[in-house]
């Protein structure tokens, strides 16, 4: 706990100082972010950090390998869903990133096996066995690990467009979504058009 009670104490000394008056305005008028980002729970990922962004601009939930499962309201217990629910329905964002990255433990998971994690963590990778069934078809030599992150973005976004309130806000113009990849060695962040990853300059 030491070292998060050092951070705590340069966040007073040098950062609250600073940026005060913003705690301030958004304590008493709320938050309202345009941007949500679903992203993975990598501790080496961070998307305020990636993105620039400061208090108040994102709106996150963070998953293992940022997975959004497709629309399936029942009695179950649904984070990702009603995070994207809340985001979408109550605070209104403009647009919603999904940020995918290299070198994934959740992807790792997915082709390996989770290890020692087996009282969630299997059930939850199965939202991505439509992603796996488009691996296991790669070529001889492929990166099966790279060409599982982009599928994996891949279905997560498909599976954005089965909510049926966020599908009518895209289609109305009203909300955009993207899909991005960080490479953490390279410090290279890319976007999904298509099938391919993309370098934004």
């Amino acid at each position: 706990m030491d070292k998060l009670i050092e951070g705590y104490r340069r966040f007073r000394a040098e950062v609250w100082p600073e940026e005060r008056a913003r705690y301030e305005q958004l304590a008493e008028a709320g938050q309202s972010p345009e941007t949500m980002v679903i992203a993975c729970s990598d501790s080496r990922v961070d998307p305020a950090t990636v993105f620039g962004a400061g208090p108040g601009q994102l709106f996150m939930v963070r998953s293992v390998a940022g997975l959004i499962p497709p629309y399936h309201p029942d009695m179950g217990q649904h984070g990702t869903s009603a995070a994207l629910e809340y985001g979408v329905r109550v605070l209104k964002v403009r647009r919603v990133v999904l940020l995918g990255h290299a070198q994934c433990g959740g992807v790792r998971a997915m082709l390996e096996g989770p290890q020692e994690a087996t009282d969630f963590v299997p059930q939850w990778i199965e939202i991505a066995e439509p992603a796996l069934q488009r691996v296991r078809e790669a070529k001889p030599g492929e990166d099966i690990y790279n060409r599982c992150e982009i599928e994996v973005l891949k279905l997560s976004l498909a599976n954005l467009l089965t909510f049926p309130w966020l599908g009518d806000a895209v289609k109305a113009g009203k909300l955009q979504v993207q899909g991005f990849h960080f490479g953490i060695q390279s410090g290279v962040l890319a976007a999904l058009e298509g099938d391919k990853l993309v370098p934004v300059t």
